[in-house]
């Protein structure tokens, strides 16, 4: 897509400007303010609360320094820059899922300020406390506390993303991201991960620290889909090209907006409001915090504590196995299949690689998919390995490999003890397989004329015929050798 849209109308040339707000619940054992238990969706209503998550008077909340790790281990691997001095702030609204009438954030200083993903700089990361859940039926509003101050970090880039694409891929690769650290799941249907996205369009140009370029802006939220937050973007600089261009009426007005999916479209939800609005201050119930005086929050000492970073790992099995792109962004977000690989990789050479990818990100994930009966856990990368030496050495076929794959997906085992077992080794002895191919010859007199008289495509159906006769046992190099010979 183009960073610039041509009106239709007038001609004018208008910029498209996107910033996004992600917010992520952190794995914590408990919530960010309190002991309570972080398990906001496998419990009972109100069942993980105490009388600091629901706002009772008289009590102090303490700061969970896990969560604070976190955050600040995601910033480590965005190259971001971490506080030297921090505190909590107030945010005030009312609504009933904040029982405080305040929700404690971080507004002067965050944890994490700068770095980039996939391109796009940020602008902060900080931490807040989640709210707690709204739930409307039967003409009733009920609440439940259970996710009332889940630890809850907050991501603002800043406003240099120009298209859908784009923004989509940076919301891809933090989840990807937030995931291989451990620090989150992420999921968006379960609403672990949140996306917000604010579009603007404007004749003066793309944002180059100079604000007053910006066109309005509008915000759609709480998006909870990759797909969906491509189709709200898309949407919203149609309708404000479409504004801005005549051909529709009313006016852009800053303002939070929803989606609806039964439409695809946005709808106006409320009027946006501005930090002045939300009277921050500092929480007076919670100690400013020095990070540079607390060695485990330091930048190195966290950088020791990453795993392998998303990227990193992308160019090591791109460079090192040669596998095909799609193949490497399936093992990225499939952390089950991607240890079958990397165990079975390490035990092959170069002519290995790619057969073995395509066993797994194909075929195992095909079984896998399909609910076959079975388990992952059932197989090994090991015994993944020794299946394909085994092709490789020619005692499997491709179809005799398919069907040992499915045994050990539904009962373990080792590959070669299974291969004798079900009769899958190769057949390769020529006085053996002799045999069959006379008999078939035998039985397709029509094939055999039309074979001599110079329809040589008929040899692959002789060799599927040796194949099906063998029950796939047999090596197709030699069947076809043997009826060359033998027509």
């Amino acid at each position: 897509m183009t960073n610039k849209i041509i009106g239709k109308k007038t001609g004018k040339e208008y910029f498209v400007t996107i910033g996004l707000e992600i917010h992520a619940e952190m794995k914590t054992k408990t919530k960010m303010f309190c002991r309570c238990k972080n398990d906001p969706f496998n419990s009972k209503p109100n069942t993980n609360i105490c009388p600091i998550c629901t706002g009772q008077p008289g009590t102090l909340p303490y700061v969970n320094k896990q969560a604070c790790k976190n955050v600040m281990k995601v910033g480590v691997a965005l190259g971001s820059d971490l506080a030297d001095f921090s505190e909590f702030d107030r945010k005030n609204y009312f609504y009933p899922d904040i029982p405080k009438a305040y929700q404690i954030s971080q507004f002067q200083y965050p944890l994490v300020s700068g770095g980039s993903l996939v391109g796009v700089e940020l602008e902060r990361i900080h931490m807040e406390e989640d709210t707690a859940t709204s739930i409307h039926k039967n003409g009733k509003s009920l609440v439940d506390y259970n996710r009332s101050s889940v630890p809850l970090m907050e991501l603002v880039t800043r406003p240099v993303i120009h298209d859908a694409e784009t923004a989509v891929k940076f919301a891809k690769e933090l989840q990807l991201l937030l995931r291989t650290l451990g620090v989150s799941d992420a999921n968006l249907e379960k609403g672990e991960m949140r996306i917000e996205a604010n579009i603007s369009l404007s004749e003066n140009g793309y944002f180059d620290g100079d604000f007053s370029k910006l066109g309005v802006k509008t915000e759609v939220k709480n998006l909870n889909s990759f797909k969906v937050v491509g189709q709200a973007i898309e949407y919203e600089i149609k309708r404000h090209l479409a504004i801005l261009e005549g051909e529709a009426e009313g006016e852009i007005v800053q303002e939070t907006r929803g989606w609806d999916e039964n439409e695809g479209a946005t709808f106006s939800q409320r009027k946006k409001e501005t930090s002045d609005d939300y009277r921050y201050f500092p929480d007076p119930d919670i100690p400013k915090y020095k990070f540079s005086e607390l060695e485990e929050f330091s930048k190195e000492v966290l950088k020791k504590e990453l795993p392998e970073l998303p990227w990193e790992k992308r160019e090591r099995y791109l460079t090192d196995y040669k596998i095909q792109a799609d193949d490497v962004e399936f093992y990225l977000n499939n952390k089950a299949f991607d240890k079958i690989f990397s165990t079975a990789a390490s035990l092959l050479d170069n002519n290995g690689y790619k057969k073995l990818s395509n066993y797994v990100s194909t075929d195992l994930a095909g079984l896998e998919k399909n609910d076959e009966e079975g388990s992952l856990e059932n197989i090994s990368g090991e015994q993944m390995a020794l299946m394909v030496k085994m092709i490789l050495e020619g005692e499997l076929s491709s179809r005799g490999a398919k069907d040992l794959l499915l045994e050990m997906y539904k009962n373990g085992g080792e590959a070669k003890v299974i291969a004798k077992e079900k009769n899958l080794i190769q057949k390769s002895d020529e006085g053996e397989l002799k045999k069959v191919v006379e008999e078939i010859i035998t039985d397709n007199p029509k094939q055999t004329e039309d074979y001599k008289a110079g329809e040589e495509k008929l040899l692959q159906y002789f060799v599927g015929q040796g194949m099906k006769a063998t029950r796939g046992s047999a090596n197709p190099g030699v069947l076809a050798k043997l009826f060359k010979e033998l027509l």
